[in-house]
């Protein structure tokens, strides 16, 4: 199964989202997106559910010889969230990623404001938050992102992306209430493979999608 593009994923998510809202399984849900390739997916999620739309700025802790290669990631004012194993086979220190982790900080605040636009972020305590991105693979973005909201005492937290490796969604069902994953397909590789049109999204395209819906995110 492929998506044509991170708005087709958010639709068919939406969808399963709102057969559970339904249900009654999420009171009172506000959306989060990961920026920046959650938010075209969240915007969808959204719109469906009739809830608010923010986003959650976390960063991915590249090793300093290679920095796709991620080997931890941070939300907010967290402490960051290492991969201990990661680090042993690279033979790296968590005080060996200290510059890593200053610029990686330096950039979240740059987004956080920019994103924010002087809006305080939402009030999560005793709602259903809903942290929406536009794929999972080995889940340590997301896990820094579901403990910082987990400590804001959230009704019931809830991890939704259209597609998952199988190892990252397991990981997910330890962090969150309940994980939602369309597709979590044999052989994952990458998110983007999943996706005929994968274009990376711009800082331009995440305020449009926060200025769009409903003008604002209500508290």
């Amino acid at each position: 199964m492929r998506f044509r593009d991170r708005r087709q994923a958010g639709h068919e998510l939406a969808e399963r989202l709102r057969v559970r809202q339904d249900e009654g399984a999420m009171p009172d849900p506000v959306v989060l997106a990961l920026p920046r390739g959650g938010v075209a997916v969240a915007e969808e999620v959204a719109r469906a559910l009739d809830a608010p739309l923010d986003v959650l700025v976390v960063r991915k802790i590249g090793a300093p010889f290679h920095e796709e290669y991620g080997v931890g990631a941070m939300a907010g004012d967290e402490v960051p969230l290492f991969d201990l194993d990661a680090l042993g086979r690279l033979g790296l220190s968590e005080a060996d990623l200290a510059p890593v982790v200053q610029r990686e900080r330096t950039e979240l605040r740059r987004r956080e404001a920019l994103y924010r636009q002087g809006r305080p972020a939402p009030e999560l305590e005793d709602r259903t938050v809903i942290v929406v991105d536009d794929g999972l693979a080995t889940g340590s973005t997301a896990r820094a992102a579901l403990r910082s909201l987990r400590r804001q005492s959230p009704a019931r937290l809830v991890f939704a992306a259209p597609v998952a490796a199988p190892e990252g969604a397991e990981s997910m069902r330890r962090e969150a209430d309940e994980v939602v994953c369309l597709y979590e397909p044999a052989g994952f590789m990458a998110v983007g493979q999943w996706y005929d049109d994968f274009e990376q999204l711009t800082d331009e395209d995440v305020l449009a999608a926060l200025q769009g819906h409903h003008g604002s995110v209500s508290p």
